[in-house]
């Protein structure tokens, strides 16, 4: 995970709270086996909706609000979760949602037989978007590929501003681009991409 602190001190005290956790300097309840948090290092929720709408609040009104967008994140430990958050989140967006379909094939075609396109689909692996990628105008994403260093890089957060069949318009909402549009392609993966 990368940190970019820009010489803020609450980000400097998190990621060196996140780091002590990791690392286990954080003491362990005997008796439960749990690590207690600082009462500032986080919000306790009891459910999604709650949870987006405390970082999140007004989204419907405030996501062109680039700046906005740019100070809150959500952090999850596993994909599943990032994916149900996200959809979540686009529920309270304005708007249709777009599908963006995978085209998944094999290189050899030998193994054909043995990857029919439908398992192929169903497929959901790291570093990849998933097979029906849904998005809506204001969905942040994050860059999984290094497209143009160093611009458009794995981990770059845009907002989405244009919806096309093979091309997303995005604006950069963090770093030293920070209000950029740029146009984001459909490329082709192959599995050597993933080594």
């Amino acid at each position: 995970m990368r940190v970019f602190l820009q010489h803020d001190e609450t980000a400097n005290v998190f990621a060196k709270q996140l780091l002590d956790i990791g690392n286990n300097k954080v003491a362990m309840g005997t008796s439960t086996g749990f690590i207690t948090l600082p009462t500032d290092f986080c919000h306790i929720t009891d459910s999604k909706e709650e949870l987006i709408q405390r970082v999140f609040p007004d989204i419907a009104q405030k996501f062109n609000n680039h700046n906005w967008l740019g100070e809150r994140a959500i952090l999850a430990a596993k994909n599943k979760d990032v994916e149900d958050l996200n959809a979540t989140i686009q529920n309270f967006l304005p708007g249709q949602l777009v599908s963006f379909k995978s085209v998944d094939t094999v290189m050899n075609q030998d193994d054909v037989v043995n990857y029919p396109t439908e398992f192929l689909n169903s497929l959901k692996l790291p570093g990849l978007p998933p097979h029906n990628l849904q998005l809506k105008v204001g969905s942040v994403v994050i860059m999984l590929r290094n497209i143009n260093q160093p611009r458009l890089c794995n981990g770059t957060r845009l907002a989405v501003k244009k919806l096309m069949n093979n091309v997303i318009e995005a604006t950069i909402i963090k770093g030293k681009y920070k209000g950029e549009d740029v146009l984001i392609p459909r490329i082709p993966m192959i599995p050597t991409d993933l080594q």
